[in-house]
């Protein structure tokens, strides 16, 4: 018998793959709404360079959690799953099915399954790893995380020095990896999550990779990133597309060099992507080039088969 329980569909994959497109096929399909689990589509001030979904993408569905913060605003995980939460309790009571979608494969979790509960650091160790940072660099930082957690050093955005410094605190404040407290202790929802991964061959995904950042250089990202330029030290701006090109404006690096490491950074972004969906057993995965109809065939077989 099918479940009577309310269902979140949560599309998942690496970037540029065409989550959003699936998205809102599904959602106008189930005539429900889209919530956005892209971490770095929540701030305004950051449209072309984190792809937000097109005017009339938009206007085709309604979606939530897209540009509704600042990134002058304090907003983490815990924030995010705390407003999802309080929305789908509202949006199940109009529909059966919501639609999740999102490259952010922390922020999903967040919401199918809970945060991880992790030990208490003391400031100093996060004061040290800070001080690291500033003299030695964020290689540095890489380079203790990749002996320290190898398993979590294949998944986390290695170019984000917040997650990097997260990750290493705990390692040293416990002296335990930071990945073996992920996933301890599921959360029990009152909805059930059936994900769909999409994917495609690597040299597929790459290739679209660069078109997609060529099609943002078209679009005006050296134009966003320039104003977004004195406010480079804040959290939200740690961000492929945006470090890269304010090692340009610093006169480190060409404009060409700053989009060939966004490409190269990115693929290392996707990759880092696949790794934490693959090890999901439960995960539907369709290929990218997949008819709508051969994914809702396969979608409504689990609904009903598990």
């Amino acid at each position: 018998m099918p479940s009577k329980k309310k269902r979140l569909i949560a599309i998942v994959g690496p970037t540029a793959i065409g989550k959003t497109a699936l998205a809102i096929k599904l959602a106008e399909h189930y005539q429900t709404e889209i919530i956005s689990a892209d971490s770095r589509q929540f701030f305004k001030e950051m449209k072309i360079g984190t792809a937000v979904p097109s005017e009339s993408e938009l206007a085709s569905v309604k979606h939530h959690f897209i540009q509704h913060k600042s990134i002058n605003e304090s907003y983490s995980v815990g924030d995010f799953e705390r407003e999802a939460l309080s929305l789908l309790k509202k949006l199940f009571s109009k529909f059966d099915n919501v639609i999740m979608v999102g490259g952010s494969g922390l922020y999903v979790d967040a919401v199918t399954n809970g945060l991880d509960k992790f030990p208490e650091v003391p400031d100093a160790v996060r004061l040290e790893l800070i001080k690291k940072l500033d003299s030695e660099g964020l290689e540095s930082l890489q380079n203790e995380l990749a002996k320290k957690d190898p398993e979590y050093y294949q998944r986390v955005d290695l170019e984000n020095p917040h997650r990097l410094i997260r990750a290493l605190e705990v390692c040293v404040a416990s002296g335990q990896p930071y990945s073996s407290f992920l996933n301890q202790n599921k959360v029990p929802r009152n909805f059930e999550t059936i994900y769909i991964g999409i994917t495609a061959e690597r040299e597929i995904i790459y290739d679209r990779i660069n078109q997609r950042v060529d099609q943002m250089i078209k679009n005006g990202l050296v134009e966003e990133v320039k104003k977004l330029y004195p406010y480079k030290k804040l959290n939200a701006l740690q961000t492929v597309g945006y470090k890269e090109l304010f090692q340009f404006f610093d006169g480190r690096v060409t404009q060409q060099g700053a989009v060939k490491e966004i490409k190269k950074n990115t693929r290392r972004f996707a990759k880092r992507q696949l790794t934490w969906y693959r090890k999901k057993d439960d995960m539907l995965w369709v290929d990218f080039q997949e008819s709508f109809v051969s994914v809702h065939n396969k979608l409504q077989s689990k609904i009903e088969h598990g």
